[in-house]
């Protein structure tokens, strides 16, 4: 399963990406906003990429793959 290492939302407040901004801006939707706060990982390359953009990592700094059990 792939799995957030980090808080996303609390990463881009602190890089100075509000929520607020991020819709003003369009960064990203409503719904990839609520699914980021119930930690649900949308694995698209095109908002892995914006992710990486934004918090100037690398995508092996925002997830990980965790075996199930």
């Amino acid at each position: 399963m792939i799995k957030y290492k980090i808080d996303i939302l609390s990463e881009l407040k602190k890089a100075g990406y509000s929520t607020y901004r991020i819709r003003k801006e369009k960064i990203f939707g409503e719904r990839e906003i609520q699914e980021i706060r119930k930690g649900k990982v949308i694995c698209n390359a095109n908002m892995l990429s914006k992710l990486c953009e934004l918090l100037q990592c690398q995508p092996a700094d925002i997830i990980e793959y965790q075996a199930e059990e």
